[in-house]
């Protein structure tokens, strides 16, 4: 906006400039020759009463020398045959004789260019009643005489006028575009979790209001954020009751493999509602679920899956189930938070459990890339008819199909993905039912700082040539359409 307004004011300022400065020149110009020309007659009339009296050669010549013009050798007298005398001609003649007999002929003056200037041609009538001619030679630096030092001054004063006004419209450009910038700034600000951003109302009237409505939205923003999270602290804190009944049944059912993991469940499931209590309370937003930009951020997945086949290997037993897992051998590096890795594999493995039917096999494979992840888990059950619906936040429930589900699970999973620029897709497993496909790009190192490659960046990290090469060693491209 301020270099629109600069160039506007440029543009105006200039053909204003050359409307007005240009026909002046010219006419500074055109009053120099009429000045130059001016004197040149001033000058040829002088000799007009000499040739009304005499044309004798010696009284002419001492008339001319002793004129202005002809002392500097600008004139010349054309007298014709007067009594038989021949025709004469005193001073430095430059004009020829046609042009001569030409004004001779007309009875009038009139000027004819010459070589280094102009000839200014006067007729005079003697008293023989013949025509003689004064020629009074204008040189080119007399027609032309301050018509370079008026343009100059004119230009002069154009530049001035120009720089002035682009000064100006760029006083006026701040004036306008600090308040938008800061506008803008602000937006970013609170789009990147600042909530205490806010727009100093001033400037133009138009962004002092969206000023205004800016500082009034980020206020409204922070109240609803306060009340979610003053509501999502509530509704936690009133799991604490069933929360202990359970604990205390848990402890009574005695020793042995499904009453210690009863109580094991029951204690994990306490931390994370107080986890969720303390989140809720803490006014600090999180921008980006799931990323960490700090040295040493994120987690190891091979060991949170290990971790969680195991925890969820004792219930799949005794359902029956056979569970695989594979890849987990070397550490595999995420930019997520630990705990929302393990959140999200546990709503993976929970739906599998929740969703399909006791002996239904599954499996988690971890695919390691030079620039990516691959997570895979998958099951033997009966799919989901509508993937995109399951993506879909609140849709996973009844998009697969199930009762009692809340469809977050799925969702929680996508979030966290995204957060890192991968993404999730469903599809057919090999082995018949539904599976999951988590691609998370791999950690790189910029500035000093392990960072999560941009969101968006999977095109621009791996290329077309590389996903094809990943989906083809996977085996995934054919047989598991995107969602």
């Amino acid at each position: 906006m301020r270099w629109a307004l600069v160039k506007v004011c440029l543009a105006v300022t200039t053909m204003v400039v050359a409307a007005f400065a240009i026909p002046l020149g010219l006419v500074v110009q055109e009053m120099a020759r009429d000045r130059a020309f001016s004197n040149a007659e001033r000058h040829a009339a002088g000799m007009g009463p000499t040739l009304s009296i005499t044309t004798d050669r010696a009284q002419l010549t001492r008339a001319v020398a002793t004129s202005a013009a002809g002392a500097d050798g600008r004139m010349a007298v054309h007298l014709p045959a007067v009594g038989g005398k021949p025709p004469l001609r005193i001073g430095e003649r430059r004009a020829g004789p046609r042009q001569v007999a030409a004004a001779r002929k007309q009875g009038r003056a009139r000027t004819t260019a010459v070589p280094g200037g102009y000839a200014l041609l006067q007729p005079f009538g003697l008293s023989s009643g013949e025509i003689a001619v004064v020629e009074i030679h204008v040189p080119e630096s007399e027609v032309g005489k301050g018509v370079t030092t008026a343009w100059l001054v004119l230009a002069g004063v154009g530049v001035a006028l120009i720089i002035g006004s682009v000064a100006v419209a760029d006083g006026l450009g701040v004036r306008m575009v600090q308040p938008a910038r800061r506008l803008v700034e602000a937006a970013y600000d609170l789009g990147e979790g600042k909530l205490s951003a806010r727009v100093p109302e001033e400037g133009p009237n138009e962004l002092r209001l969206a000023a205004v409505a800016f500082n009034s939205m980020a206020d409204q923003v922070v109240q609803l954020l306060a009340g979610e999270r003053e509501l999502a602290a509530d509704l936690s804190h009133r799991l604490r009751t069933p929360l202990t009944v359970l604990r205390l049944n848990a402890a009574s059912l005695g020793d042995g493999p499904a009453a210690e993991q009863t109580r094991t469940a029951v204690e994990r499931l306490e931390r994370e509602v107080d986890t969720i209590i303390r989140t809720a309370r803490d006014a600090r937003p999180r921008t980006a679920v799931g990323v960490h930009t700090g040295p040493g951020a994120g987690c190891d997945a091979a060991e949170v899956i290990r971790e969680r086949m195991e925890f969820w290997s004792a219930l799949a037993e005794d359902e029956g189930r056979e569970a695989r897992v594979a890849g987990v051998e070397t550490p595999v590096r995420l930019p997520v938070a630990r705990a929302d890795l393990v959140a999200a594999l546990d709503a993976l493995l929970g739906n599998v459990f929740r969703h399909t039917r006791e002996g239904t096999a599954f499996a988690v494979d971890v695919h390691s890339g030079e620039d990516a992840v691959i997570v895979l888990v998958s099951d033997a059950g009966g799919g989901i008819a509508d993937p995109e619906a399951a993506l879909a936040r609140g849709g996973s429930g009844s998009a697969a199909g199930a009762t009692g589900s809340t469809g977050l699970g799925l969702d929680i999973v996508r979030r966290l993905t995204e957060s890192t620029g991968g993404d999730v897709r469903i599809g057919r497993s090999v082995l018949g039912g539904t599976e999951v496909r988590l691609w998370v790009p791999r950690p790189y190192q910029g500035r000093g700082e392990l960072r999560a490659r941009p969101r968006n960046s999977r095109r621009r990290v791996c290329g077309v040539r590389r996903q094809s090469r990943l989906r083809r060693v996977l085996g995934w491209a054919r047989s598991s359409p995107r969602p």
